[in-house]
């Protein structure tokens, strides 16, 4: 997901896709633990992704 499309987004929403991507990323990892992922780029691409959602979501409480 890119900056672009996360900024479109509301508060509401980021905070919820923040939450769904936890939840996915320590699924990953557990997963990853138990049989090694195929890809295990994955979770440092669902790292980012969080990253990146909490730093817009911090611009926005900055801005306010």
């Amino acid at each position: 997901m890119k900056a672009t499309e996360i900024r479109e987004l509301s508060t509401k929403e980021i905070e919820e896709k923040i939450q769904v991507e936890q939840e996915g990323l320590n699924k990953m990892k557990l997963n990853h633990v138990i049989t090694p992922l195929e890809n295990p780029n994955q979770i440092k691409e669902a790292r980012k992704n969080i990253a990146r959602l909490k730093t817009i979501l911090r611009e926005r409480e900055l801005t306010k």
